[in-house]
C-alpha cells in the first residue's frame, strides 16, 4: 500500500503545499499547532477539497485537480479517528462496533477486513461490549472508535491527534493497541500529532509539517536526528534517537542496561524486560561535553566519542554532534563553551547524559 500526497490549498494566511509518499506501517504528521496537519488529513479523507493536486491510494487515484477527479469520502474506503471518539451516545459499544461493520457491508463490491471477534480480541474491548459511550474512560472511547473505524475495512487508517484529550496515564494504555493492530491487521495509519513520545512508541515514517509545507520526510530516526528539522518545524527539544535492546534489569536501584553500537545507557526503567527492543530519545540540552574523562560524577552515562560537526547557525547556542561507535549523539551547549573547549570537527570528548535525562523509552523501533 502506498499513499502519494501532492496538493496545495490556501486557507487564509496559510498556504497548504505538501507533497510526501508514505507505504505500510504508520507514518507520523508532525509538526507545531496550525502548521496544516489537520488540514492534510481531512483533504486526504475527503472533507476538504484541495485547489489542486493529486492525491492516489495504492495506485489509484481519489483526487486529481488535472481530470476533475473529486472520490466523495464514503466511497474513498479511508477510515478517520478523531480527537474526541465521536461515538454514537444512544447506542452501546457492541452497536458502535456494528455501524462500522455494517458500512462495509453496504458496500457495492465488500473489502476483506478485520472480523468482529477479532477487533474486540485486539482492543481488548470485549468487557465493554454492553456498556454506554458515558459509562466508558477516555482511553476505552478511543479504543472503541478504533475498533468501529477498523471493521469498516479502510484501505488507510487515518488519525488526528486521537490522544490530544488524554492525561499521560491513558495515553501510555492507547498507544500499544495502535502499534498492535498495525501489526495484527496491516492497515497503513496516518497518524497526527505534536507529540515526539508518541511518534517514538509507533511511527515507523516521519513526515515533518512546518508552515503548511513539508520540511522533511524519511524513517523516524533519521528524520529526529536532525536538530535543525526538528526546529523548523517548531520543536525546541531537538536530540538524538537511538534504537537500543535491554541487555539488563537491577531491581535493586531500578536501573535499566540498554546496549547500542556505541555502548550501553543505563536508565530509569524498572518495568523493562531482557531482550526488548526500544527506541530512546536522548535531548541534545540534556548532554553535556568534556575534553578530559570525568572522575567522581553522579552521571552514569559517560561515551567517548569525536566531534563530527557543529552546526554554523549564529546566535549563542550551537549544536554539536558527537560520533559514538557509529551512533550520532547531539549535544546543544554554549558558544562560548565551544570555545573554551576548542571544540572542532576530529576532536576527542566525553558526551555525558544523567540517567534520569533520558526520556522514557518507548518501543519497538
Amino acid at each position: 500500500m502506498t499513499v502519494s500526497v501532492n496538493i496545495r490549498k490556501t486557507l487564509g494566511a496559510l498556504t497548504i503545499d505538501a507533497w510526501f509518499e508514505c507505504g505500510g506501517g504508520v507514518t507520523a504528521l508532525f509538526g507545531k499547532s496550525g502548521a496544516g496537519k489537520t488540514s492534510i488529513v481531512q483533504i486526504l479523507a475527503g472533507l476538504m477539497t484541495p485547489d489542486n493536486g493529486r492525491i492516489a491510494i495504492d495506485g489509484t487515484p481519489v483526487y486529481d485537480s488535472a481530470t476533475g477527479l473529486n472520490v466523495a469520502p464514503e466511497r474513498r474506503h479511508v477510515g478517520y479517528v478523531f480527537q474526541d471518539a465521536r461515538l454514537f451516545p444512544h447506542m452501546n459499544v457492541r452497536r458502535n462496533l456494528d455501524y462500522g461493520a455494517r458500512r462495509n457491508r453496504d458496500r457495492a463490491v465488500s473489502a476483506t477486513g478485520p472480523g468482529f471477534d477479532d477487533v474486540v480480541d485486539v482492543l481488548a474491548i470485549a468487557p465493554l461490549l454492553d456498556r454506554q459511550p458515558h459509562l466508558l474512560s477516555g482511553g476505552e472511547k478511543q479504543r472503541v472508535a478504533l475498533g468501529r473505524a477498523l471493521l469498516s475495512a479502510p484501505r488507510l487508517l487515518l488519525m488526528d491527534e486521537p490522544l490530544a484529550a488524554l492525561d499521560a496515564e491513558r495515553k501510555w494504555e492507547v498507544l500499544p493497541f495502535i502499534d498492535r493492530i498495525q501489526r495484527d491487521f496491516g492497515t497503513p495509519i496516518v497518524y497526527v500529532s505534536h507529540s515526539i513520545e508518541e511518534i517514538l512508541q509507533i511511527a515507523d515514517t516521519m513526515v515533518l509539517i512546518a508552515n503548511g509545507g513539508v520540511s522533511a520526510a524519511g524513517p523516524v530516526e533519521e528524520v529526529l536526528n536532525r536538530p535543525d528539522l526538528l526546529r523548523a518545524a517548531g520543536d525546541g527539544n531537538a536530540g538524538s534517537v537511538i534504537p537500543v535492546h535491554v541487555t539488563g534489569i537491577d531491581p535493586a536501584y531500578g536501573i535499566a542496561t540498554l546496549s547500542f553500537a556505541g555502548g550501553e545507557f543505563r536508565v530509569t526503567a524498572p518495568d523493562l524486560a531482557v531482550g526488548e527492543r526500544l527506541r530512546i530519545r536522548v535531548r541534545a540540552r540534556d548532554v553535556s561535553l568534556a575534553t578530559e574523562r570525568p572522575q567522581h560524577v553522579s552521571v552514569l552515562n559517560v561515551f567517548e566519542g569525536t566531534v563530527a560537526g557543529v552546526s554554523s547557525a549564529h546566535g549563542p547556542q550551537v549544536d554539536v554532534s558527537v560520533d559514538v561507535g557509529g551512533t550520532m549523539i547531539w549535544s546543544q551547549i554554549t558558544r562560548k563553551s565551544l570555545d573554551d573547549l576548542s571544540l572542532q570537527p576530529g576532536a576527542k570528548v566525553f558526551a555525558m547524559v544523567k540517567a534520569v535525562a533520558i526520556d522514557r523509552p518507548a518501543g519497538p523501533p
